[in-house]
């Protein structure tokens, strides 16, 4: 930690001044300039009634020397440049708002001469008492009930504002959120990240993180390239909801009084290969210590115009090449599989593409996708991902392993680009966390790769797309080296081939299997 000589500046957020006889005597010490503060310290208004009495003025003033008050709301710029946004005490349930509260004309008040500046990117720092509802999402939880946490309307101002840093102190718990982007990959210009970091009460008994160090370039005087540039971790926004089509997507029938259609279950007897296919009834199962209690069952999935190959309720389906199957999705044996582990991971109903996908799919299709990972990981294997959503009828997650010992993440990566320009495509690196639907909204041509890593590459296809794209490129000299497996039909077995395959691979994968405890 950096000395107090070091140190050029303190920002307090949360109650400053505390309610007992102690910190009340502390405090006249300072006020009558027996004690001063070792360096200019800035601090919110009240956030309480009780410690209303400590702040003559709510516009701001100096309490002490070193020891200012910003007021309830506006902006600081030091002698630096650094800008600092601050909003004090809580939200106003009605008017007149009493003097530890803020209200929507405060929010306005200090928003809208920032945002009609056409050159405004956004501050260094905002301050507020109150944490922003919803900071959490997309990214880490914090260790806190989130029922009645935060405020919507620090959201929105964290949102239009787009601060460096975000601090807030009122929940009295140490909370450092992963670091969000401020702009729509691929559809907005690269802006910097945001960071959100909520500190617990001094001194408190758990010894949680109450004080935050860090150093700061005012955003004025950055390189622009420099300012943009994404950390590993970024997540998306957490306050801005994903739209489809440009609409914002309809409450949950739950909300609008509909009834749900239920969703086609699948039982399948894997060591028999007999698959069964029951459509639960529309009305309430009644349940006792014999009967399982199902969950309440989505939407159904939109159905193909014809016949579908991997539609588990279709004829079509070659079911002996099924591995795992689970409430939403499954995973079978690729055919003409690139190498004895190749699989593919499918929604059980019929989905064109990952962007197309209900979110109870998405969830289990995570779970999928968590559980190979660990599988290829316990047999010193890369799990390399890859979709085509183009002249394809159902999605198909493609699964394919390669050894670590022969290829590096770097050597996959470097593979994919360079195939992609000997191809005149531009195949794109996107962050981690990204959203793919927000980049290629449902209907949109495209190829993607996720590496191990979590690292992703997109490419969103115009014409004349290669078919075998990703299968040439793994299947290249210089990674799995059998280019003449590159085609998935010079590569068909027998089915008593691809039996004994899927049945090998059955047995190996039950251990990471989930579904089979589910």
């Amino acid at each position: 930690m950096p000395s107090l000589c070091s140190v050029q500046l303190l920002l307090c957020v949360g109650e400053f001044f505390g309610n007992s006889p102690e910190a009340e005597a502390e405090w006249e010490a300072y006020k009558s300039g027996a004690k001063k503060a070792p360096i200019h310290t800035y601090i919110l208004g009240a956030a309480s009634q009780e410690t209303v009495k400590y702040f003559p003025n709510s516009d701001g003033c100096e309490l002490a020397e070193n020891i200012t008050s910003l007021g309830r709301r506006g902006i600081f710029t030091g002698a630096s440049g650094l800008q600092i946004a601050y909003v004090s005490g809580r939200e106003a349930q009605h008017e007149p708002a009493p003097s530890h509260c803020f209200t929507s004309k405060d929010i306005t008040a200090l928003a809208a001469p920032l945002l009609s500046n056409s050159k405004f990117r956004g501050v260094d720092v905002l301050l507020t008492s109150q944490w922003p509802r919803g900071v959490w999402q997309y990214g880490n939880s914090p260790e806190t009930d989130t029922k009645f946490c935060g405020v919507s309307s620090i959201a929105d101002l964290a949102d239009k504002l787009k601060p460096r840093y975000h601090f807030a102190g009122l929940e009295a718990v140490h909370y450092e959120r992963l670091p969000y982007r401020n702009h729509v990959v691929l559809q907005e210009n690269a802006q910097h990240v945001s960071r959100f970091i909520a500190l617990a009460t001094v001194n408190n008994p758990a010894k949680k993180k109450y004080l935050y160090a860090f150093n700061i370039v005012p955003m004025k005087s950055m390189d622009p390239a420099e300012l943009v540039k994404q950390p590993q971790d970024v997540t998306e926004n957490p306050y801005r909801k994903p739209m489809k089509d440009g609409k914002k997507e309809k409450p949950p029938p739950s909300m609008t009084g509909a009834e749900e259609e239920p969703a086609p279950q699948f039982f399948f007897d894997l060591g028999q290969n007999k698959p069964q296919h029951q459509q639960r009834q529309g009305r309430k199962r009644q349940t006792d210590g014999d009967r399982p209690n199902y969950p309440k069952q989505p939407r159904r999935p939109p159905q193909p115009t014809g016949p579908c190959w991997f539609c588990l309720a279709s004829p079509e389906v070659e079911k002996h090449l099924v591995i795992s199957i689970g409430t939403h999705c499954y995973m079978a044996l690729a055919k003409g599989s690139l190498t004895p582990d190749h699989v593919l991971l499918l929604p059980i109903g019929h989905y064109q593409s990952v962007v197309d996908l209900a979110s109870e799919v998405v969830e289990e299709m995570e779970k999928y996708k968590s559980a190979i990972k660990k599988f290829c990981k316990s047999r010193g294997q890369r799990c390399i991902m890859f979709e085509r959503n183009y002249r394809s009828q159902h999605l198909q997650l493609q699964v394919v392993p390669v050894s670590m010992e022969k290829c590096s993440t770097e050597d996959i990566k470097e593979a994919f680009m360079t195939q992609a320009e000997e191809q005149q495509m531009e195949l794109m690196e996107i962050p981690a966390h990204t959203d793919l639907k927000q980049i290629a909204p449902p209907g949109t041509p495209y190829f993607y790769v996720e590496l191990d890593t979590g690292e992703k590459l997109f490419y969103r296809i115009k014409k004349n797309f290669p078919l075998q794209f990703g299968r040439e490129v793994l299947a290249s000299e210089a990674l799995l080296n059998i280019p003449m497996r590159a085609d998935w039909r010079e590569c068909k077995c027998t089915k008593e081939e691809e039996e004994d395959q899927a049945k090998q691979m059955r047995s190996d994968f039950e251990p990471f299997d989930f579904a089979l405890d589910d």
